[in-house]
């Protein structure tokens, strides 16, 4: 039997600190929101079902501008603290409870697939576990008048990230004991479910897995970023699908009224087979129908955001990101302008982009050729990418 699995995304507090009027987690960092990249790491891995924001009401139009596109259950306002905001999270969760929930701070924005993966695994075996990092410094203990009191064993000292996972009910059991004590200052879930009498144990961290602070940590940040991911690659992708009898077509993940279909093995997705192909041409890693043969049976009729999805996260899995996706269609018709935001924004989230990266144009070919005997339609599409630099 699955499990259902949850994340609450924190991104109530104000986080000033990183300097001017912008809460950090609407503030860009490598193109994109900080809270999008976050939610977005829930929100495209494949065991996450629901992903429950906790915001500020005043940043709702701040939140629903960087959160275009995504896939997450509407907001809840958070509290005054960390504590108040996290149950907040969890009793909207409540009605239809999961099995198990991650709880993770919108200023952590680089967490990977695969942190999330752990933290699913470590809570279904213990119930309570946290992700973490053996502490490589030397830690002293000093006094309030700045004289070192004790230097403290650190072998058996850890700094602690999130997500932090839990089995749901137990974790929304234990907040509502802490809430009825009055005990409303703890720091993580990790310490309340300790307050609780609760075990929780750890699993292993990731250094890459940062949080946003200070101005510091956005250059940092940036500046990683630039030195990291210096292999710059292009990939251009195309394809074409004839008319046939129908009532709709499917272009870039959009379902428009027309008065044929598209003929294909899938659903003909034309725009969508093409940035696939684009995307494997940058990885030089084959093309769409290496990776999902027409041969195959599963795919008849099989919906193209499926093979969106694996080639982003074919970049993704190999350290890297898609920076741009640009998109041509050509047709006399359906007419596609009414469409275009739609398509951008679709784009972008199977992609799990902003739809700032996305382009999407249409032209006719004058009436010349099949496309201009309105006998099919033709997609091209280019995608840059950017990877960590291997020889």
């Amino acid at each position: 039997m699955s499990l259902e699995i949850a994340a609450v995304v924190l991104a109530a507090g104000r986080g000033l600190r990183v300097g001017g009027d912008l809460p950090k987690q609407y503030r860009q960092i490598r193109g994109e929101a900080v809270i999008r990249a976050s939610l977005a790491a829930f929100g495209r891995h494949q065991e996450v079902a629901r992903v429950q924001p906790v915001i500020q009401r005043e940043d709702l139009p701040l939140f629903q501008s960087a959160t275009a596109g995504l896939d997450l259950l509407p907001p809840v306002q958070g509290g005054a603290t960390r504590q108040a905001s996290v149950r907040a999270g969890l009793e909207a969760l409540s009605g239809t409870a999961p099995d198990i929930v991650l709880v993770h701070d919108a200023a952590r924005p680089f967490l990977s697939s695969g942190l999330i993966s752990r933290a699913i695994a470590a809570a279904a075996e213990t119930g309570a576990a946290i992700p973490a990092l053996a502490v490589t410094d030397t830690i002293k203990r000093v006094e309030a008048d700045g004289r070192v009191a004790e230097t403290l064993d650190r072998t058996t000292l850890r700094s602690v990230q999130t997500p932090q996972a839990f089995r749901f009910s137990v974790l929304l059991e234990a907040h509502r004991r802490a809430a009825a004590a009055g005990h409303d200052d703890f720091t993580d879930d990790a310490a309340l479910a300790e307050w609780a009498g609760l075990p929780v144990t750890v699993f292993a961290g990731e250094p890459g897995n940062t949080k946003l602070t200070s101005a510091e940590d956005f250059a940092q940040a940036e500046a990683t970023e630039l030195t990291a991911l210096t292999d710059v690659r292009t990939g251009n992708g195309f394809d074409v699908h004839a008319f046939t009898d129908g009532d709709h077509v499917w272009l870039a993940g959009v379902r428009i009224p027309h008065s044929r279909g598209l003929l294909g093995h899938s659903d003909a997705d034309a725009p969508l087979h093409a940035l696939v192909d684009a995307i494997l041409g940058a990885l030089a890693d084959g093309d769409i129908g290496q990776h999902f043969p027409p041969s195959d049976p599963q795919w008849r009729g099989a919906p193209s955001d499926v093979f969106l999805k694996f080639a982003a996260e074919r970049v993704r899995s190999r350290g890297g990101r898609i920076a741009h996706l640009d998109l041509t269609i050509v047709c006399e018709e359906p007419r596609i302008g009414l469409h275009r935001d739609a398509m951008r924004a679709r784009i972008a989230e199977i992609a799990g982009l902003s739809p700032e990266r996305v382009g999407v144009k249409a032209t006719t070919s004058e009436r010349l050729g099949f496309t201009g005997r309105s006998e099919g339609i033709v997609a091209m599409a280019t995608a840059t990418i950017r990877l960590p630099w291997r020889s």
